[in-house]
């Protein structure tokens, strides 16, 4: 049988070596190097997609890749594509790394530089157990998730354009349809999703930060169950705690929600923190909120060029989304997609706070009327990215049907400082 093998090597040397002696193993078929976490993930995901069967059996892990740190990586993997043998390539082989690399998901371990022997011994074995565990699962069988769901972030280039708004509504949209969806609060100083959902809570993402090991098991013991079916992962009450999750832990929250649920949406805030930064990352959709104005469009235009220089997400990956638009106002959706280099949704949301004021006051944004403008643009919008499928069923009778747009990336931006609540309820009402 054929082993498909997939280095992930960042060094130019370690990567010449591991080719050559790939390229000797018998019945092996080595692919050509990927040069960082970000490659290998997108390319496996690519495989997944195609079909399980593309997947390779073995991928090697080099101990010096980036951005993302091997072990980290090597997790990611793991929780991602369960049938892939993932073996971590490194010069300490000393049993206390051993010992993390196996509790990250590697199934072996081999200490550069190379030997044949112990090459062959350990891709033999990861491809052993790969096929294996395809074997028993079943091929083609739904059981392989592949890629996981698909994540969407929301941010704002400044505070107050109604990403809070965005974030519920598309997530209720979602789960309209009947997709499984997670809605997270990570704008983790200010976030306020409880407020606008009518949530009482004790559990909030703190509670995952200090937990080495974020399964999706250990997950649902922190996801609050909404009454509308969404599972919700909320900010904490104090505002000082969220300086706790890292971005590692983030990593594996979004690693964990991919695997539990089919749309996980994830309001990141106004701020850029290390943890939401590595949502952005990580995500399959990156919205960025702005309105038509200019301190909005110079905010967002500023957050594109800060995510760019930081290497978090470039322009033409990015979403921008016009809220509170109007035929009157002299900034249209095609001068914001000139000025932020991002592409512009084609549903903008109307400005019309009227609507809202009821169900904000009342903190419950599931019940806002079908028949509002506001939530009819947000739910075509979800069509839009694909979120949806099919017709949008709502429990009074609505229906709003969403197109299967494609799919890029957005995230959602609130307000930095301020009360974040009277900034979404009185700045935006959106």
């Amino acid at each position: 049988m054929t082993t498909r093998i997939l280095p992930a090597v960042g060094d130019p040397d370690a990567a010449r070596s591991i080719t050559t002696l790939l390229s000797q193993l018998p019945d092996a078929e080595p692919a050509a190097p990927v040069a960082d976490s970000t490659a290998l993930i997108d390319t496996l995901a690519q495989q997944a997609n195609e079909s399980i069967d593309e997947l390779p059996e073995v991928v090697l892990v080099h101990e010096r890749i980036g951005p993302v740190p091997a072990l980290e990586l090597i997790r990611e993997v793991a929780l991602r594509f369960p049938a892939v043998g993932v073996v971590l390539v490194t010069a300490d082989a000393g049993p206390g790394l051993f010992s993390a690399a196996m509790d990250s998901g590697a199934r072996g371990l081999i200490a550069f530089p190379l030997s044949y022997e112990d090459l062959e011994t350990r891709v033999q074995a990861a491809a052993a157990w790969s096929v294996g565990v395809r074997r028993h699962l079943g091929v083609g069988a739904d059981v392989f998730s592949g890629p996981g769901g698909t994540v969407v972030t929301v941010t704002g280039g400044k505070g107050g354009v109604g990403t809070t708004l965005a974030s519920v509504q598309l997530a209720l949209a979602a789960r309209a349809s009947g997709q499984n969806v997670a809605l997270v609060d990570m704008d983790l100083q200010a976030g306020d999703i409880a407020s606008y959902l009518d949530v009482q809570f004790r559990r909030s993402i703190v509670d995952l930060a200090d937990i080495q090991d974020v399964s999706p098991r250990v997950l649902q013991d922190v996801i609050f169950p909404h009454p509308t079916g969404m599972g919700l992962l909320l900010a904490p009450a104090e505002g000082e705690r969220g300086e706790q999750v890292s971005d590692r832990t983030a990593r594996q929250i979004v690693s964990a929600l991919r695997q539990r649920y089919q749309v996980v949406v994830i309001d990141c805030g106004a701020q850029l923190t290390a943890a939401n930064a590595t949502a952005i990352e990580m995500a399959d959709l990156a919205l960025l909120v702005t309105t038509p104005d200019v301190i909005a469009v110079r905010g967002a235009k500023r957050t594109v060029r800060l995510w760019d220089r930081l290497q978090i997400r470039k322009a033409e990956e990015t979403v921008t989304v016009v809220n509170r638009n109007t035929r009157n106002t002299e900034i249209q959706p095609p001068l914001i997609e000139r000025i932020t280099g991002t592409r512009v949704a084609r549903v903008t949301v109307p400005s019309n706070f009227k609507e809202l004021q009821g169900v904000l006051d009342a903190g419950r944004m599931q019940d806002l009327d079908s028949k509002s403008t506001v939530k009819q643009a947000l739910w075509g919008l979800a069509g839009e990215l694909g979120l949806v499928k099919g017709a949008v069923n709502e429990g009074k009778g609505g229906k709003l049907s969403g197109d299967r747009g494609s799919i890029v990336f957005a995230r959602r931006n609130r307000g930095a400082g301020g009360d974040k609540a009277r900034d979404d309820n009185r700045g935006t009402g959106q």
